[in-house]
Order: structure tokens, then C-alpha cells, then sequence
């Protein structure tokens, strides 16, 4: 017997077990007469195993009862038992769709506004294509680069509603097949379009991706998911999100150099998400990407934190002064209050 808020289902074993202590027949001689093991019979008995119509004729023989009244018993079970499932799993993931900042989703017309809560968890099944918001903890599903989900937390659950759009946006995107070396070349043309405005690199960086077989989505931020960006493989194409909402320049350009660090160094590929190793090691390959440790270190040697200091040191490199001073401020070299505050460019990134 199984059973939901609504639903019980019974087996056709129970009324099997009445028939035969009507009789006061044994399970071991029920199992003779019915040339089945008892094991079988067992399993029967307790409706783990299905009636099948052979069983059903076996059974009018045995206990006199018609066959087409057994396989009508096991068809209204096996409809209970769907109706038990499906009521069980739509309360549980009532309980997930909870925690998904749905509104939110809805206000960017990622899902359609609704307050049933039947309809949001219809509507968030269909979103991320999979039959029950519990199997989102799956890494099969999710294969974000980052550390393991967990649909408990309402933060990682805004982070998988936005990796799934940004995924949803990226089949959109046509793309070469993924080439590393590619990328590894396309990466100093990258570094230099630190200097151009947004409405200049945006379009650049995508097509400069995208010949190396990567997708690059640009997304409103939803409140709650602390991550600014995420990358992933989605069939043969690898996607990377990021975040498109007001942030210094410095950020966005290490942001970006940081999913793309999970590409390069295969974290993308790996099982089971990232570690803090990983994570870190990520930081590091993308700070020292944009500013090698060579330079930088030449340049502190100097003790020569002006602005004139910075601004030629930028441009030596070929990079934003704003990266420059982001890298001072991250280094504890300056204070983030500093007078150079006002190198670091605002962006504001069109989705």
C-alpha cells in the first residue's frame, strides 16, 4: 500500500491475502496450485511484482474469481499508484519552487507570472526540462563550474535558475567547435579590448568566443545568487554567463577571465563541479592573466602609487587603469577609498 495527501493505493495482493484466509490456505500451498515460487507469490502478495493477465487466469482457476476482475483491480492500482507518485512529488517540489526567486524570474519573462503554486512548479519543471525539481541536485543536470548545488539553499537555487537561462539563451548562439588553442591565441586580443567601452568589446568578445566554440550570455542579476558569472558545458557548446548589471571594470574583466580560467585548466569537464582549490587556482590565473606577476611586481617595487604612476603603467600594459587599481586594492597596496577610486570605470552592460 502506498499513499499521498489524497490517494491510497492498494494492491490486488491484499484482496489475494483475503481470499486465501477466507480459505485458510497457506502462501506455500496458494504457491503450489499456482505453479509459481513462493517466492513469487510473496512478492505477489505484497504487490511488488505486477498482475500480470497469465497471473489473472491463474487466478479465476485457482480461487474461482473471474480474470477480468483481477486485471481490473491491478489497472485501478497501478492509476492509484501514478496519481500517489505524482501527488507526492508535486508537494515536494511545491517545497523547492519555494526557495527559486520566482517573481523575479518572472518579471525578466523567464517563466510565466502566476501565483498557483501547482502552476510554478509546472512552469519550473518546464524551464530546466527535467520531470522533478528534486533531480536539480544531479551534477548530469546542472553542470555548472563550481562547487556542489544543493537544492536546500536558496542561493544555489538562483544560481541554477540563472545558469538554465543563460543556457536556454546560448543554443541561440551559433559556434565554431570548441578549440583550446584557439582560445589561448584569442585570449591577448581579449585582454586588449579592456580599453574599449561596452557597447564596443561586448559584441567583439562574443564573436572572438565564439569562434572558439564558446557561448557568451550576458544576464540581469537575480538577488540571492552571489556568483557573478558561472560556465558550463551544454551538449558540445560551452557556455559562459555573466552578470550585466552596474560593476567596476576591474570586476567585470575578472569575472570574465575567471570562467574563462575554468575553461582553459578543464574545470568545466571535471566531475562533480570545482573545489576551493580550484576556485582559487581560478582567481589566481585570472589576476595574473590580466597583470602578470612580473610586471606587477616591478611596479610595486616602485612604491609609486600615483595616478600618473598607474596611468602609464596601464597603458604599458594595455589594459584599463581601473584593472590597475583593482589589483592595488585587492593587494592591500591602497585603500579601497583611495583618491584612484575614481580610475575604476563603471559598467553597465546591455542584456
Amino acid at each position: 500500500m502506498v499513499r499521498s495527501r489524497s490517494f491510497i493505493a492498494t494492491p490486488p495482493g491484499a484482496t489475494i491475502r483475503e481470499q486465501l484466509s477466507d480459505r485458510g490456505m497457506s502462501q506455500k500451498e496458494f504457491a503450489a496450485r499456482m505453479d509459481m515460487s513462493e517466492k513469487h507469490i510473496s512478492k505477489l502478495v505484497n504487490g511488488e511484482v505486477q498482475l500480470t493477465p497469465e497471473t489473472a487466469i491463474r487466478l479465476e482457476i485457482v480461487l474461482g474469481v473471474p480474470a477480468s476482475f483481477w486485471n481490473k483491480l491491478e489497472a485501478i492500482y497501478r492509476e492509484k499508484v501514478l496519481k500517489v507518485e505524482e501527488e507526492n512529488k508535486m508537494d515536494a517540489d511545491i517545497e523547492v519552487a519555494k526557495r527559486f526567486p520566482y517573481s523575479e524570474m518572472a518579471k525578466y519573462g523567464w517563466v510565466p507570472k502566476t501565483q498557483m503554486k501547482t502552476e510554478k512548479v509546472a512552469y519550473l519543471r518546464r524551464y530546466f526540462e527535467t520531470v522533478a525539481l528534486s533531480l536539480l541536485e544531479n551534477e548530469q543536470i546542472t553542470k555548472i563550474a563550481c562547487r556542489r548545488l544543493k537544492i536546500t539553499d536558496k542561493g544555489d537555487l538562483a544560481l541554477m535558475a540563472w545558469a538554465q537561462e543563460a543556457k536556454i539563451r546560448a543554443r541561440e548562439i551559433s559556434t565554431a567547435s570548441f578549440n583550446i588553442k584557439g582560445l589561448g591565441a584569442a585570449l591577448p586580443e581579449i585582454r586588449k579590448m579592456t580599453v574599449m567601452p561596452p557597447e564596443e568589446f561586448c559584441p567583439k568578445i562574443k564573436k572572438c568566443l565564439a569562434d572558439c566554440g564558446i557561448a557568451l550570455v550576458f544576464l540581469p542579476h537575480l538577488k540571492g545568487s552571489s556568483s557573478q558569472g558561472a560556465s558550463f558545458m551544454d551538449g558540445n557548446k560551452i557556455v559562459v554567463g555573466l552578470t550585466a548589471r552596474e560593476q567596476d571594470a576591474d570586476e567585470f574583466w575578472f569575472n570574465l577571465f575567471h570562467e574563462l580560467a575554468h575553461i582553459v585548466l578543464g574545470h568545466v569537464k571535471q566531475p562533480g563541479g570545482t573545489s576551493e582549490k580550484d576556485e582559487k587556482t581560478a582567481d589566481r590565473w585570472s589576476g595574473d592573466t590580466l597583470i602578470t606577476p612580473e610586471a606587477f611586481e616591478i611596479f610595486i617595487r616602485n612604491r609609486d602609487y600615483s595616478e600618473r604612476s598607474v596611468l602609464k603603467f596601464a597603458e604599458a600594459q594595455g589594459i584599463a587603469p581601473g584593472i590597475v587599481v583593482g589589483r592595488m586594492q585587492l593587494e592591500r597596496l591602497i585603500k579601497y577609498n583611495s583618491a584612484l577610486k575614481h580610475l575604476k570605470e563603471k559598467y553597465v552592460i546591455a542584456v
